[in-house]
């Protein structure tokens, strides 16, 4: 049984910093890519960052690159997504995921992410 606890999120204003972290149990392995997807009331959840299986190669939502980096620790289970330069647009709830499969590309659609953490708030005023 694979789990995943995000934490991190919290209220900050235009400009700040924020690093969000995701704890995983059970199988998360280096075999498998995984991401951080956010989501807004009434819109779809879409990838903001996602890694591979080892960490060698990320990819991101081109609204991020270059604010926000993403990264993994294997041998501790854990992941983290570090937020500089916020903007009120990047405000809303924020998931780690693992992907459903060994497909070593990168992906950033959720529907390719069969585990999700339960989501930490973010929150960023003008």
């Amino acid at each position: 049984q694979v789990q995943l606890v995000e934490s991190g999120g919290g209220s900050v204003q235009a400009g700040g910093s924020l690093r969000l972290s995701c704890a995983g149990s059970g199988y998360i392995g280096e075999n498998y890519g995984m991401g951080w997807f956010r989501q807004t009331p009434g819109k779809e959840r879409e990838g903001v960052a996602v890694i591979s299986p080892r960490g060698v190669n990320t990819d991101s939502h081109d609204s991020v690159k270059g604010r926000f980096t993403i990264s993994r620790d294997n041998a501790k289970n854990t992941m983290s997504l570090e937020m500089n330069s916020l903007k009120p647009e990047d405000t809303g709830m924020y998931y780690c995921a693992r992907r459903r499969t060994t497909d070593p590309f990168l992906s950033l659609r959720a529907t390719d992410f069969g585990y999700w953490g339960q989501g930490t708030q973010v929150t960023v005023s003008s």
